[in-house]
């Protein structure tokens, strides 16, 4: 008896990390460039009661006997496919159509140009592209976090801060990632840098941060860097954001059977409880 109630304990735990799951995806389904997860199980070690025979002289032989004990989680995967764009018209909007990260850190600028000193020690990534300006006009995230750039297109690794003077007008971000501005004082043209995009071996691999960052771990493989346009990485979209990429159908359905099965096996542990009073009472 024992082991069956162990067995629907276990349940009862995979179901409801299987809920918090689909919890997390409902409550993100319009975080801009959330990621859905999911669960897998996994069935826990059987006992054997018979290891089975060959066959022999007289016999067929048998098969193993056993019976599980139980399932635990697998695995939570992140799904990393890209969700829909959403127009805005904002300049410092920006959807990401192909591979590739926006890479960002917290570091300490330069008061002027260059702005290629103080770069961030750690970097982090992200796919949610509603960006902004500082009162010092440095391009950020919403969440306050430095958008790293290069100063020229088809560079690697990040070297730079995107500076845009406060108070320039007709701000754009290139399918290239270039971001150019009309200065203010000059009226030209200029380009404040060009944005650096990451790719990984193993996207999902990497490790949520909150706030729709993420964090390399040693199973997603170093960052490769690069500009939007070139090689591998995708175009930068201003004026668009990549939403959420949760299936509200999908998830509806996941939290279906996430209630069915832990409701089964709350059964399975009330009905062990009654199996197990009626013999105290025979005895």
């Amino acid at each position: 008896m024992m082991p069956a109630m162990y067995a629907a304990v276990s349940g009862l735990e995979a179901h409801q990390t299987m809920l918090n799951v689909v919890a997390n995806n409902l409550a993100n389904v319009d975080t801009v460039g959330y990621k859905a997860a999911r669960t897998t199980f996994v069935d826990e070690l059987s006992e054997t009661l018979n290891a089975g025979s060959g066959a022999t002289a007289g016999s067929g032989g048998t098969n193993p006997m056993q019976f599980g004990l139980g399932v635990r989680v697998g695995s939570i995967d992140n799904e990393m496919g890209a969700g829909s764009q959403e127009t805005t018209g904002n300049p410092l909007d920006v959807a990401i159509s192909g591979q590739g990260m926006l890479t960002v850190g917290n570091g300490t600028p330069p008061a002027s140009s260059p702005y290629t000193s103080g770069l961030p020690s750690t970097l982090e990534y992200t796919r949610a592209g509603n960006l902004t300006t500082n009162a010092l006009g440095f391009l950020t995230t919403s969440s306050g976090q430095y958008v790293m750039g290069s100063t020229a297109a088809g560079s690697g690794a990040p070297s730079t801060f995107i500076n845009i003077p406060p108070g320039s007008t007709n701000v754009s971000i290139g399918q290239d990632g270039s971001v150019t501005y009309t200065n203010p004082s000059t009226q030209a043209t200029a380009t404040a840098g060009y944005i650096t995009l990451a790719t990984f071996p193993n996207e999902a691999g990497l490790t949520r941060e909150g706030s729709s960052l993420w964090a390399t771990s040693t199973n997603s493989g170093a960052a490769t860097y690069g500009t939007p346009n070139t090689g591998n990485f995708g175009q930068t979209l201003s004026g668009s954001l990549e939403m959420s990429n949760v299936d509200m159908a999908t998830e509806f359905t996941n939290m279906i059977e996430a209630q069915s099965g832990y409701e089964a096996n709350s059964r399975v542990i009330t009905t062990g409880n009654s199996m197990i009073q009626n013999l105290l009472q025979i005895q």
